[in-house]
C-alpha cells in the first residue's frame, strides 16, 4: 500500500451513488470511467476539516470573495513559493470556474464576428467558447515534435496578423496532451501577441501538476511581455480534488485589462462559492505534504501507463509533462471509432473526437493504482 501518514492513494472511494458525474455515464454497465477530468483521491485532511467548521458554524449567507482576505493571501503566498510569482492581491478576480472565465474572456475582448485563436486539440468547453459569444473561431494545431507535443508557431504567427484576430486561448499545460510551455515557447507566444496586438488567456488550471521534473511551469502574466495584455486562469479544483465547489481565480496585472474582463462578468457570472472559498484557502496554506505525495503517486501511474499502453498493439502514448491525463493515439488499430473499441472493453475514456480528432481517447489516471491495472488489463483483452 502507498501510504503517507493518512494519506492513502491506493484506496478505493465508491462513488457510484454520491450523483459523480464521471460514475454516472456508465451507470449499471461494467465499464470503468476514466474520462472527466477529477480525481478519485480523497481531498485532503485539512481542506475537510476546514469545510465541516465552516458548515458547523451553521450561516451560509453571503460572502463577498473579494472580501475574504485569508484565500487571496494564500493565493499570493503559494504562487510565490510554487511559481516564483510575486503578485498584487488586487490582480485577483474570483469567477466560479475556468470556463466562466474563458467565456467571460471572450465578451471582454471581443466583438461580435472577431476571431478567437485557439490551440487544438483542447478540452471541449473551450473550443465551445467562441461559437457561444458569437466569435469565429481559429485552431491552431499541436505538433509533435522528438517526442513532446508544442504549437504550431508558424500558424499561430499567420493566423495572429489577421486584423479580426483579438484573442488567443491556450493551456498550459495543455489539456489533453500534457505539455508544458517552455519560457522560449511563452516569449514567442508573448511576441506574436505583442506584434499583432492579442489578448492572451492562459488557462492554467493543471499547472500545478507538472509531473516531468526537468519541466517547470511559467504563469503567462509572470512574463514581462506578457503583462498588460493577459488573463491568467488558475484554480486549486484539480490539484486538490474541489472542481464540484465551483472556485477559480484570474490573476490580472493591467488595470485596464482587469476592469474590462470584471466589466464584461457583471449581472451574469455569480460569486465564487463560500465553501470554495475556504477550500482554495485550506489547499494552498495546509495541504503541502498531501500534494507533494500526490505528486509522487501521480508519476508512478504516469510511468505504469507509459509502458504498458505502449505496449499494446496499435496504441502509442507520449509521456505527458504534467496533468493526469493522458493523450493517446489509437490510429494504429485501423477501426473507425477507437471509443467503441475501449468501451467493449470495459473502460470508459474521454472520446478523442470531443477534443478534436476521433483517432485519440483522454485517459484520466488520477485514479488508485489497482484502478489503472484493472484498465490497462480491461484494455488488453
Amino acid at each position: 500500500m502507498n501510504e503517507v501518514g493518512c494519506m492513502d492513494f491506493d484506496q478505493i472511494i465508491d462513488r457510484r451513488e454520491s450523483c459523480s458525474f464521471k460514475w454516472n455515464k456508465y451507470a449499471g454497465k461494467d465499464i470503468l470511467p476514466v474520462w472527466v477530468a477529477d480525481s478519485e483521491f480523497k481531498c485532503a485532511q485539512p481542506i475537510l476539516d476546514v469545510l465541516h467548521q465552516r458548515v458547523e458554524h451553521g450561516l451560509l449567507g453571503y460572502t463577498l470573495p473579494a472580501q475574504y482576505e485569508p484565500a487571496k493571501i494564500a493565493i499570493k503566498d503559494w504562487l510565490a513559493r510554487r511559481h516564483d510569482w510575486q503578485i498584487n492581491t488586487d490582480w485577483i478576480v474570483w469567477t466560479p470556474g475556468v470556463v466562466p472565465a474563458f467565456n467571460v474572456a471572450c465578451k471582454a475582448y471581443c466583438e461580435a464576428g472577431d476571431k478567437v485563436l485557439v490551440q487544438v486539440p483542447n478540452y471541449p468547453p473551450l473550443l465551445a467558447a467562441p461559437g457561444l459569444n458569437q466569435l469565429q473561431r481559429v485552431d491552431i494545431p499541436t505538433l509533435e515534435n522528438e517526442g513532446r507535443w508544442e504549437l504550431d508557431f508558424e500558424a499561430l504567427e499567420r493566423e495572429a496578423a489577421d486584423p479580426k484576430a483579438k484573442l488567443l486561448i491556450l493551456c498550459n499545460p495543455m489539456n489533453p496532451v500534457g505539455a508544458v510551455f517552455s519560457e522560449a515557447e511563452l516569449q514567442q507566444v508573448a511576441a506574436i501577441c505583442e506584434r499583432h496586438n492579442l489578448v492572451l488567456c492562459s488557462d492554467e488550471i493543471h499547472c500545478d501538476l507538472v509531473l516531468d521534473e526537468q519541466a517547470r511551469h511559467i504563469p503567462a502574466s509572470k512574463l514581462e511581455r506578457l503583462k498588460h495584455n493577459s488573463v491568467t486562469l488558475m484554480a486549486a479544483s484539480k490539484t486538490f480534488n474541489i472542481a464540484g465547489l465551483g472556485t477559480s481565480f484570474a490573476i490580472i496585472p493591467d488595470a485596464r485589462v482587469r476592469q474590462q474582463f470584471v466589466q464584461a462578468a457583471m449581472g451574469i457570472v455569480p460569486w465564487a462559492n463560500v465553501l470554495g472559498l475556504y477550500a482554495t484557502e485550506a489547499a494552498f496554506s495546509q495541504c503541502d505534504d498531501w500534494y507533494e505525495a500526490q505528486l509522487t503517486y501521480l508519476r508512478g501511474n504516469r510511468d505504469y501507463l507509459m509502458q504498458e499502453v505502449n505496449q499494446i498493439p496499435g496504441l502509442k502514448l507520449l509521456a505527458p509533462q504534467a496533468t493526469f491525463l493522458a493523450w493517446v493515439d489509437a490510429s494504429g488499430l485501423g477501426v473507425d471509432n477507437p471509443q467503441s473499441w475501449c468501451e467493449e472493453r470495459g473502460v470508459g475514456p474521454s472520446p478523442g473526437a470531443d477534443f478534436g480528432d476521433k483517432q485519440f481517447f483522454r485517459i484520466n489516471f488520477a485514479c488508485p493504482r489497482s484502478q489503472l491495472e484493472q484498465v490497462i488489463q480491461r484494455l488488453k483483452a
